[in-house]
């Protein structure tokens, strides 16, 4: 991983470039080259992290870590007026962990491993749940203003409901995953404190530089004429998650595609009913509250991929061809977002 550490040195020239106020390309470029040593060490503390214990648990404390700086940045976003942008980069994120990262993750590890399948179908099944609530204050939202005060209200009562169902589904899955958890931890494994101060340091460092790299973007698309919603729904989605997809792209390729699998849909799962419930009710602080209207292209995409995704599974073997499928899928997504454009 030596190679990878390498590209630290874009770490600091990320900031200088941001501070000297260079061109927003060469930020945008230099920025997501920064993410990617973080994103490396996120993907070696998990790793450290599930040999004391599990996968699953391992990867919920991944996805955690790496949800955090998509949490501020939704934040900042709303604060800024953007709300389309924070709307339509969760539901992207949602999408780009279900497709493209365990396409990746499947691509890239070992042919015919297998899947915690329980897990797995689990997690994608509370990610249909999650989209079949958005409907809620979002069909209202298809017709007249979005963006009104009433569908935020309505998306206060939804907010409730997911965050409830995500951690009492939570709580569960890990009691039953500790109790079926009893192998001896490799004795080079990290301490626990070890893993949880580079997990720390690492979710730091992303969401310092993930802060440059959107403050990019807008005018990055511009340069280039993307829309908006593309922006958001492709490019924001994934460097938001550069932890996530960097860190599970390494593990699977180190042949655990069990956690690696499990980054990739714990995530989606905990974007879906954690991380958009708790973007929107503290959009009531920032201000304008966020109304989770989503279009019916997020919500299709949102709700086919995670369907498609947990048919795929469901024999709880991995296989080479079906990740390269996932990823074509998520390239047809991509380009379907760019031909949709703005509301």
């Amino acid at each position: 991983m030596r190679p990878v550490f390498a590209l630290g040195i874009f770490i600091p020239l990320a900031f200088a470039l941001a501070l000297v106020g260079a061109s927003d390309t060469l930020v945008f470029f230099s920025s997501a080259l920064a993410l990617i040593p973080p994103a490396a060490m996120m993907g070696r503390a998990t790793e450290e992290l599930a040999e004391r214990s599990g996968n699953v648990i391992g990867g919920l404390l991944n996805v955690t870590f790496g949800n955090a700086p998509e949490l501020i940045i939704a934040l900042f976003a709303i604060s800024s007026g953007l709300p389309n942008v924070v709307r339509g980069s969760l539901a992207g994120s949602i999408v780009s962990n279900i497709l493209l990262v365990l396409g990746l993750a499947m691509l890239i590890g070992p042919d015919h491993s297998r899947f915690d399948r329980r897990s797995l179908v689990l997690q994608l099944t509370l990610v249909v749940f999650a989209v079949l609530l958005f409907l809620v204050p979002s069909v209202p939202g298809f017709h007249g203003d979005s963006k009104r005060h009433s569908l935020a209200v309505l998306t206060l009562a939804v907010s409730v409901v997911l965050l409830t169902v995500y951690i009492a589904v939570t709580v569960w899955n890990l009691r039953q995953h500790h109790a079926a958890h009893r192998e001896e931890a490799d004795e080079h494994a990290w301490s626990l404190k070890r893993s949880l101060v580079a997990l720390g340091a690492a979710t730091a460092v992303t969401a310092l530089i993930s802060e440059i790299l959107v403050h990019s973007l807008d005018a990055f698309g511009h340069a280039v004429g993307l829309s908006e919603f593309f922006i958001s729904f492709v490019i924001v989605a994934i460097v938001g998650n550069a932890a996530e997809h960097g860190g599970a792209v390494v593990i699977a390729h180190r042949g655990n595609l069990t956690l690696a699998s499990e980054i990739a849909i714990s995530s989606s799962a905990q974007v879906a009913l954690f991380v958009v419930p708790a973007v929107a009710m503290l959009s009531f602080l920032v201000t304008p509250a966020l109304p989770l209207t989503f279009r019916p292209f997020e919500l299709i995409a949102m709700g086919g991929a995670a369907a498609g995704v947990a048919y795929a599974v469901r024999d709880g073997v991995s296989r080479r061809w079906e990740g390269g499928l996932l990823i074509a899928i998520y390239g047809g997504v991509a380009l379907a977002a760019f031909l949709v454009g703005d509301r």
